[in-house]
């Protein structure tokens, strides 16, 4: 008699953490690389016993099914990673990725990764985030003579080396741009396993390789948008809300129907 009320009231709780999504998409729609949560759930089985073990694991329990402990995960967040619009902003540490990757950031926690790419030089000249987190580059930190370096579509980081002298005298205009670094996306072979660290900067599980440069496509003088899209956000919170007040009638509705039943049984004792 309880699996109604353990229904409704899981769907509850997921429309509340839908909602806490759905929030935090809209707070960082202005955001710079910012991704959308997705939140999606799973149907209750039909199979009575793993009807039974999706009830049980409300209050945190496990069911043995055919000799082997499974989970049911009813709910499912999951980062959306399509890119979102450039916006030109004419800063030359300003980068955006049109493409796949993510870039690689030094933290005091490990290696973080983030598609924000609004970077600056610190007082020791390293190429680093907003919060001050290195950017790593292929052959590690990346330090920048000046804070106009030319960037290629690749992540080649080319600027003057300064002044030289030949034979025939003085070059005022300093040596030809060389190669310094060449900055470092990655890309993960499962979306599903980033979390979120703060700051525009997420984590992930062992399996990050190196994007090959053909496909790495790095524009200077942009940076990303978020690919928050607030129409369709406040039409799934109108949408969430409207299924949790639902929900919130059903329960109460079997709570009366069951008082109602238990005052009649009262009756006929």
């Amino acid at each position: 008699m309880q699996e109604v009320l353990a229904i409704t009231l899981q769907a509850m709780h997921h429309d509340m953490q839908r909602l806490d999504r759905i929030g935090g998409n809209l707070a960082n729609a202005l955001t710079p690389g910012y991704k959308r949560e997705v939140v999606s759930s799973q149907s209750l089985p039909a199979s009575p016993t793993m009807f039974a073990m999706a009830v049980d694991q409300l209050s945190g329990q496990t069911v043995n099914v055919k000799g082997s402990t499974e989970t049911f995960a009813p709910l499912s967040i999951q980062v959306d990673s399509r890119a979102g619009t450039l916006k030109s902003t004419g800063q030359s540490l300003d980068l955006a990725l049109a493409g796949p990757g993510y870039f690689e950031i030094s933290t005091d926690k490990g290696p973080a990764y983030t598609r924000q790419g609004n970077f600056q030089i610190d007082a020791q000249g390293r190429l680093v985030t907003a919060q001050g987190f290195p950017v790593m580059g292929k052959s590690g930190e990346i330090y920048l003579s000046s804070g106009s370096p030319a960037i290629s579509l690749s992540g080649v980081i080319t600027e003057s080396l300064g002044a030289s002298t030949t034979s025939s005298g003085f070059l005022p205009n300093g040596s030809p741009p060389q190669p310094v670094a060449q900055i470092k996306v990655v890309q993960f072979e499962d979306g599903k396993s980033l979390q979120r660290m703060g700051n525009g900067l997420v984590s992930g599980s062992d399996n990050v390789s190196l994007l090959k440069d053909e496909d790495v496509q790095m524009r200077q003088g942009y940076l990303e948008n978020s690919n928050v899209n607030s129409l369709h956000e406040m039409v799934q919170m109108i949408q969430t809300m409207r299924h949790f007040e639902s929900m919130q009638k059903a329960a109460t509705g079997y709570d009366d129907m069951t008082s109602l039943a238990i005052r009649k049984l009262g009756d006929l004792s």
